[in-house]
């Protein structure tokens, strides 16, 4: 797979999480709480500025889904090893309301996210 262009959807953006599959994939299920690897591309909704990308760095990412924002621990159970998925995350899934000592915090983010593998 290539990175994504993400399409941020138009109008307000959305006051609870919004999962859309872009490619539904065929493999294991992942599970909450479970490892994932993933590629991601993430970007403001209200400007579509891009602030992460693994695909720039070269390389998947493997983590814990337990150690994530709400947004990626409600938004990737279920989801299928080889499918790309599109997370429309509010403020509270992710990094909490303006003000809150993190460079994204008020803000409604968008990621893309491809997975690679459950462990």
């Amino acid at each position: 797979m290539e990175k994504p262009v993400i399409e941020i959807p138009g109008g307000e953006a959305p006051a609870d999480l919004v999962i859309t599959d872009l490619i539904e994939g065929d493999g294991p299920v992942a599970q909450p709480g479970g490892m994932v690897e993933v590629h991601y591309v993430g970007v403001d909704f209200a400007t579509g500025r891009e602030f992460d990308s693994s695909w720039d760095r070269g390389q998947s990412i493997e983590f814990p889904l337990a150690g994530l924002i709400a947004g990626w621990q409600e938004g990737i159970p279920g989801m299928k090893v080889g499918g790309r998925r599109q997370l429309v995350i509010p403020p509270e899934a992710a990094y909490g309301p303006a003000g809150g000592g993190h460079p994204l915090s008020g803000l409604t983010l968008v990621f893309v996210i491809d997975l690679l593998a459950v462990r």
